[in-house]
């Protein structure tokens, strides 16, 4: 049979796909949207014959009957933290033969950014939205309570959601971090930190911290914050400016490993006694601490796995069987590295 060839100008349809295949359009069909019973062959043949012409299915013409499109919104506050790369992967891997596709869309911490944003994702009607923390503005809210798609709130635990929520509990982290340092025998303690009414996880980390230390009848020496990035040259500043302040202080609390390991390394350079004399921990328990010269007390903050667990709620696959209003709590784990005494 001759065919005319393609005109480059004209976009592929299901019926290019069907003749280079040899097998129907209503076949071609079932097969590019992962539906129906298709033989493996049958199946093989078609997408040999959609990769071999360049076809992508036009998922906005599938929509206009569903009013809903494959895409699953993402939106996360930062990209530059390393905490968010390890979500997306999880993210990513739980999705891959779902069909549906992660959208990635960045706040910046910022409440009006993340407005906009999810009032642009949402009006692509996507199946579903994953997004970081459980504070927003009015609105906001207002929008996800009313999508009609599953919302996966993740990162936090400490408050109500919208509907599901997968994440770790904050202020019980900054608790157990408040009892590990006061059990290794610290007394005089400094806080560093990203500022707390845009960082909503890190201020509950804080303010549990600050209960474990009350509770022994102690309160932070003093704290510093900045707005900035999560830096290592922001560490060391801060680590700097603090202790020429404060040169009693013998442990320092970091909001995250990043600040925390720039503070460990001028600590390191500058010749104090780490652990001995000065403790430092930090939190979110990122690779980048494994190529320090010492390893960096953190905590773990199951990022990866909050990525996967998000993504098996918002695919249908969560393991309770629940839908909707599901939370998962998962439990970091201390890893006192070698920057805090040994209790």
């Amino acid at each position: 049979m001759n065919r005319t060839p393609l005109d480059p100008r004209r976009p592929l349809t299901l019926r290019d796909v069907s003749e280079a295949s040899g097998v129907s359009e209503m076949t071609v069909s079932r097969v590019l949207r992962n539906r129906g019973d298709v033989s493996p062959a049958t199946r093989e043949k078609v997408l040999e014959a959609a990769r071999r012409l360049g076809y992508v299915p036009n998922k906005i013409a599938g929509a206009l009957a569903s009013q809903r499109v494959n895409l699953v919104a993402v939106i996360i506050p930062s990209l530059s933290n390393l905490v968010f790369p390890d979500v997306l992967g999880g993210i990513s891997e739980e999705l891959e033969d779902t069909g549906l596709q992660p959208v990635v869309g960045v706040t910046k911490y910022s409440p009006q950014r993340e407005e906009s944003i999810l009032y642009e994702m949402l009006s692509w009607r996507p199946a579903g939205v994953i997004i970081a923390g459980l504070e927003h503005t009015p609105a906001a809210r207002s929008m996800l309570e009313n999508s009609g798609i599953p919302i996966v709130e993740i990162m936090d635990v400490d408050g109500k959601g919208v509907d599901a929520v997968v994440g770790i509990s904050h202020r019980r982290a900054g608790r157990e971090m408040g009892k590990a340092v006061i059990a290794a025998g610290y007394k005089r303690i400094g806080f560093l930190g990203t500022k707390m009414p845009d960082d909503h996880r890190a201020r509950k980390r804080l303010e549990g911290f600050n209960e474990a230390l009350a509770e022994a009848g102690l309160e932070l020496v003093d704290s510093v914050y900045y707005s900035g990035g999560s830096a290592l040259l922001k560490g060391r500043e801060m680590t700097k400016a603090i202790l020429a302040r404060h040169p009693e202080i013998d442990f320092l609390y970091y909001s995250n490993d990043m600040i925390g390991a720039g503070g460990l390394l001028w600590c390191i350079e500058n010749g104090y006694d780490v652990p001995n004399k000065l403790g430092l921990a930090g939190f979110n328990g990122v690779d980048l601490l494994d190529g320090l010269p010492r390893k960096l007390a953190t905590m773990d903050a199951c990022r990866h796995e909050i990525g996967i667990r998000a993504a098996q709620i918002v695919a249908g696959r969560s393991h309770s069987g629940l839908i909707g209003g599901e939370v998962v709590e998962l439990s970091p784990v201390l890893q006192p590295g070698d920057t805090i005494r040994k209790a």
